[in-house]
């Protein structure tokens, strides 16, 4: 995503400075939104969850994801570990960085694709039975254990003896068993006998009933690519199709039941955490219409600003099209920032409509860890969506050969 503005810095800082950066200059009061939404489709999910001081919103928002699947698909409620994938992520990313020599970026962000792949690899296991926390917290806090798993893959890359010795992953091992623990390979769970592989399945989670789904004009639409973004480091695929489509299938698949695993940028000014919207404020005044040209041609560049983005009124929104959405891509406006999980929708008092969006910042905001993100944000600052295959319309699977 689920993950950079997901992921083309380290995402950790960029999580971390967005998150707060908007805590400190958006609107503290969130009695005073002006926004009020009434739900249209509210599909089920599991409760909001903390990935606090770490990089790891791709794994917090795939698991959101795949509990929600769980309790359409009647298999009950299920709380995932996120570690454990975080875990078997970070071995593989290793390896992978080691044999291109360090040509790649290296950190704990990564894509939705990931959550898929290594459930498929390694199973899955309830988070009971691998909480993470072996280093001394009650929260996550990668800090310094990714500080460390970076320079120790920059000093096996980089070592003087010509070649790489077998010992070099299993001393990389030994750092994450020390911070999150060995983890299970068999474990009991409501009174059965489980491995990783056999919950996975008992569950019935196929990972290849998924697909992540994309809308830019630099690649030919009906087609897949790989996501030219940092953290795509296992070059994970993704279906192309034009805008109007990547909308249609965020509708067709919250009212026919199925929620959406959502990557986008989160630091735009538009975003509150605090007031739980996030909007494209229209800016332009050449844009705007006779009557609120008016009004904002009498306010100053820094009152436009605040007014814009107090959150006190409900604002015209920026018309997004391919074109804008391409652009803010190509220039690094739009970028791979955070993971999140689209649970239904919603509309505000004027009938424009916005995605309720759940998140994994905990519930210290005016709708208790949920955000509503205005449908011309989702245009505007999608990475890319995953869902399952059947919440795809026929007629563009048909076109996508699936």
């Amino acid at each position: 995503m689920k993950a950079t503005k997901l992921f083309r810095f380290s995402i950790i800082t960029i999580i971390l400075i967005s998150y707060h950066q908007n805590l400190f200059s958006q609107n503290m009061d969130s009695d005073s939104s002006a926004y009020q939404f009434t739900s249209k489709t509210d599909l089920a999910a599991t409760s909001v969850k903390d990935q606090y001081r770490t990089g790891t919103c791709w794994v917090f928002s795939g698991l959101s994801f795949i509990e929600s699947e769980l309790l359409r698909m009647g298999k009950g409620e299920h709380d995932l570990a996120e570690m454990y994938l975080v875990k078997k992520d970070y071995h593989a990313r290793a390896i992978d960085y080691v044999r291109w020599q360090g040509a790649k970026n290296f950190g704990g962000g990564a894509e939705s694709n990931n959550v898929f792949d290594r459930i498929k690899e390694s199973g899955i296991v309830p988070e009971s039975e691998f909480p993470g926390l072996n280093y001394g917290e009650k929260k996550h806090v990668h800090g310094e254990m990714d500080e460390l798993l970076d320079a120790y893959v920059k000093a096996v890359v980089s070592n003087k003896n010509n070649k790489l010795s077998p010992a070099w992953i299993k001393g990389f091992d030994g750092i994450l068993d020390a911070y999150l623990g060995v983890g299970p390979t068999t474990f009991n769970y409501n009174g059965k006998n489980y491995t990783p592989g056999s919950f996975r399945d008992d569950l019935g989670i196929n990972p290849d009933d998924y697909i992540e789904i994309s809308s830019f004009t630099h690649h030919p639409f009906y087609q897949h690519f790989v996501m030219e973004v940092p953290d795509n480091w296992s070059l994970g695929l993704v279906y192309n199709v034009p805008l109007e489509e990547l909308l249609q299938i965020a509708y067709y698949s919250l009212n026919n039941g199925y929620t959406v695993l959502w990557g986008s940028d989160v630091s735009e000014n538009g975003f509150s955490h605090t007031n739980g919207v996030a909007i494209v404020p229209e800016d332009d005044i050449a844009e705007m219409s006779d009557n609120e040209r008016l009004k904002w041609e009498r306010l100053t560049e820094k009152e436009r600003k605040e007014q814009l983005y107090s959150f006190k009124e409900i604002v015209t929104e920026k018309t997004i099209t391919q074109e804008l959405r391409q652009e803010a891509f190509n220039n690094y406006q739009t970028t791979d920032d955070h993971g999140m999980h689209i649970t239904g929708y919603a509309t505000d008092q004027k009938g424009n409509r916005y995605f309720k969006v759940k998140n994994s910042w905990n519930t210290d905001n005016r709708y208790q860890g949920y955000f509503y993100a205005s449908e011309n944000w989702f245009l505007y600052k999608t990475l890319s969506v995953v869902v399952h295959k059947d919440a795809v319309p026929k007629e563009i699977l048909k076109k996508l050969k699936l």
